[in-house]
């Protein structure tokens, strides 16, 4: 295939981008439409919308690559993104958060805490704590985007995230969500195209799905010596009970993301912009099967990536990528897939990586305009102007906190900022969401308090206590004289997750007993037309 080819292809990738953000535009006339794009979303965008946000270039580049390293275990996340991520997600927390949030008249996830707690804090906190912490997962989807263009197109890492960025940030910043859920249906549908045929590709030829699978089995004795020293036993074996390599693959990755999904604001949303549960109903099997499609394979194809490497060069993915698992992904695909495949994957990674970028620049933006600036107004407008403005402010801003993070985080990165974001959200969120829609009688103390210690206790654990980040950041180092505040195994490699999230919890039901019920017709409002 020739490079005039190629431009053809990404010509009328990039049109067909413009024309649905222009749609977008066109369709967007206030406030509602440009953050729950009206309340009138097809099922079949709104699924694809989400599993095209939920899954990125850090779950195909990223996770694919950490696959390499860790191997099939990683299939348990996948396991965790359908049954939580999708059918726990859509069914039980879905269905109640959009009546809810028609009940309220809630634009974002952070308004929708507040208004269900009566609390601008509450909402100006959230949006706050979305704003600050989403430029580290949008940076590294865009990493995961930039790393592939510039293998695959030659052409500077620079020079990719840039001309990515400029791109998501046009449609996202005059199409709203309206704008982001059209060009996310079809991103998300180039996506599965492209997972299917990687899936298929890599299987012939690798031989057969059992023979691909012996012999990564097969390559047990070829775990380096420091990974097995960590309780890596193999890529078809999970590690070592209680061992660093165990907690860093359950507490970080599979648990950290495959739980954290529940609270990722920029997929809560989805639920508020359908008519009725229908739409939600006919989402869980689009959704579920999307996601099957886009970890499974990109999970699956990482492990045996060792395979191929070692037939090619004689050694594993980790040695062949130089050590950066970011890299590879791209590298396994331009190395074993033919010309054509290439510039096909190519354009399934930039659909990846706009539909997940637009949203999360969007969800910033509006965490911006309407949960800090509208919110401390003394007179709230829906359809004020000048809370537009400030939202497409605020997107412009978070692009370019996000492209600079990209030119300034290290390698090996994808994965492990993903996690942290989701880990985040699920500490900070996830039991003051789950009280929201699920527990009448949870106080607004309760849920403040729930949010804050979330919140701090994740921050502190990243900064103290989890090794991975304490000892880069050096925080601890500088403040105690020492790395780590802990040093006995195995909490140096157990995920703040883990620790914050049940925190959380405990504080959120402990409180929320302890102060006075809210009024029982604040309740009867959030919870009209509820079963």
């Amino acid at each position: 295939m020739n490079l005039l080819l190629l431009n053809l292809i990404i010509l009328i990738y990039l049109l067909a981008t413009v024309y649905l953000g222009y749609r977008g535009w066109r369709s967007t006339k206030g406030s509602e439409d440009y953050m729950v794009a009206g309340r009138k979303s097809h099922p079949y965008v709104m699924a694809m919308s989400y599993g095209a946000t939920f899954i990125s270039t850090s779950a195909i580049v990223g996770f694919g690559g950490t696959a390499g390293l860790f191997g099939m275990g990683l299939l348990w996340l996948t396991f965790l993104n359908i049954f939580v991520g999708i059918f726990i997600a859509f069914v039980f927390f879905g269905k109640r958060t959009r009546r809810m949030g028609h009940n309220l008249q809630a634009m974002t996830f952070p308004e929708f805490l507040g208004r269900r707690f009566n609390s601008q804090f509450i909402q100006a906190f959230s949006g706050v704590v979305i704003f600050l912490g989403m430029p580290l997962y949008a940076a590294v989807v865009l990493i995961g985007a930039a790393r592939f263009l510039e293998t695959t197109l030659a052409i500077s890492f620079e020079m990719a995230l840039l001309t990515f960025s400029i791109i998501v940030a046009a449609y996202v910043i005059w199409g709203g969500l309206k704008g982001v859920m059209y060009t996310d249906a079809m991103q998300g549908t180039i996506m599965l195209v492209g997972m299917v045929f990687l899936l298929i590709m890599t299987y012939s030829h690798l031989g057969g799905i059992t023979t691909a699978h012996q012999a990564l089995t097969d390559l047990a004795p070829l775990v380096p010596a420091n990974l097995a020293a960590m309780g890596h036993m193999g890529w078809t074996v999970m590690p070592t009970l209680g061992s660093a390599w165990w907690w860093t693959l359950v507490s970080t990755i599979v648990l950290g993301v495959g739980i954290g999904v529940l609270a990722m604001p920029q997929l809560v949303v989805r639920f508020m912009t359908v008519r009725s549960n229908r739409e939600l109903n006919r989402g869980v099997l689009i959704g579920g099967f999307f996601i099957l499609m886009m970890t499974g394979v990109a999970f699956d194809v990482g492990a045996l990536s060792n395979v191929f490497f070692v037939q090619q060069d004689g050694v594993i993915a980790i040695a062949a990528a130089a050590g950066n698992a970011d890299s590879i992904i791209p590298l396994y695909i331009n190395a074993a897939m033919p010309e054509w495949f290439v510039y096909i994957f190519m354009l399934t990674l930039l659909a990846a990586g706009m539909s997940t970028l637009s949203s999360q620049i969007h969800t910033q933006g509006t965490a911006i305009g309407r949960d800090i600036y509208e919110n401390l107004k003394k007179e709230a407008n829906s359809r004020d102007r000048a809370t537009l403005l400030v939202t497409r402010v605020g997107v412009i801003i978070a692009i370019i906190i996000a492209v600079t993070l990209g030119y300034l985080l290290p390698e090996s990165i994808i994965a492990r900022g993903t996690a942290i974001f989701f880990g985040l959200c699920a500490s900070a969120f996830l039991s003051t969401y789950a009280a929201a829609v699920f527990w009448k009688r949870a106080t607004r103390q309760g849920a403040i308090a729930s949010l804050i210690t979330g919140t701090f206790a994740s921050i502190f654990w990243l900064v103290f206590v989890h090794k991975s980040e304490a000892t880069a950041l050096g925080i601890s180092k500088m403040i105690i004289g020492r790395d780590l505040l802990i040093t006995q195994m195995p909490w140096p490699v157990v995920d703040p997750i883990v620790v914050a999230f049940p925190l959380a919890f405990v504080v959120m039901v402990v409180v929320s007993l302890a102060t006075k019920p809210p009024e029982e017709d604040e309740v009867e409002k959030c919870f009209k037309g509820i079963e």
